[in-house]
């Protein structure tokens, strides 16, 4: 019973850290902190996913019923940049600042640690949150947008943690809170990301779900290939790019696939 007792108690610490890493969501401040339980954490990356979309949903609901479609998504998009305090969109617009604006990969690195925007961060972002947009209120006309964030959230950050397994960590060790994120997951923890961050594709048809996940892995290597190739590896601002792009190829996939009816 009391290792039971303890096992719980390991657990729910690490989602409470998952939690206070991804969301602006109050967690207790004697939380216990130690790199091993952060990056044990990770596995509770989706679930996270799955809260935040469970929350959207309500808050989604109750603002269509009293403002109608359009203004209800817009007040899912701020209530969810509220709710994770615009940390992926925050690392998407420092990756393409640094990207496109530094010379070569030292000049990258110190233009992702400036906290100030830039043209291509400021144009990437505002595009992004556009296209999120136009793609929510598109996915609610198919009544698919329910569907799309249950989807979207959880696997989208299970997607974004993976590029640790296969590149390397580039900022210097101790310098940034993104540090336990930098080690490859074992398999136990691989395996449990992916599946919950997967469950999601319950609700689709085979070859539905079969087609939103041969697009996102093609949109992982293209990813990969993007940090290699500017960085020669991958720093917490590219996991948030990266799990904004993917939400975004997800969106878009499910839309694509509702308006020819491949969701039903």
């Amino acid at each position: 019973m009391a290792a039971m007792t303890l096992l719980l108690r390991q657990h729910g610490q690490r989602l409470q850290l998952a939690l206070g890493f991804l969301t602006r969501l109050p967690m207790s401040r004697q939380l216990p902190y130690s790199t091993d339980n952060m990056h044990k954490a990770l596995g509770y990356f989706p679930l996270v996913g799955w809260l935040l979309a469970g929350l959207l949903t309500v808050v989604f609901l109750l603002a269509e019923a009293g403002l109608g479609t359009l203004p209800a998504v817009c007040v899912l998009l701020i209530t969810s940049l509220l709710l994770t305090g615009a940390l992926h969109e925050d690392g998407l617009a420092d990756c393409f600042d640094g990207f496109y604006g530094g010379l070569e990969q030292q000049h990258k690195l110190t233009i992702l640690k400036d906290s100030r925007l830039g043209t291509y961060g400021s144009s990437a972002l505002i595009l992004a949150l556009l296209f999120k947009f136009v793609l929510l209120v598109s996915l609610a006309g198919q009544g698919e947008l329910l569907l799309a964030l249950v989807i979207g959230y959880p696997f989208s950050r299970a997607l974004a943690i993976t590029h640790a397994q296969d590149l390397p960590y580039v900022s210097a060790p101790g310098s940034s809170k993104s540090d336990p994120l930098a080690q490859p997951m074992n398999a136990v923890l691989l395996a449990q990301v992916l599946i919950t961050g997967t469950i999601g594709l319950l609700w689709l048809p085979f070859w539905s779900a079969l087609t939103v996940i041969a697009a996102v892995v093609v949109m992982r290597q293209l990813l990969k290939q993007w940090m290699q190739k500017h960085l020669h590896g991958f720093t917490g601002d590219c996991l948030g790019a990266a799990q904004q792009l993917q939400e975004l190829l997800i969106y878009t996939v499910l839309l694509a696939l509702a308006q020819h009816g491949y969701l039903t």
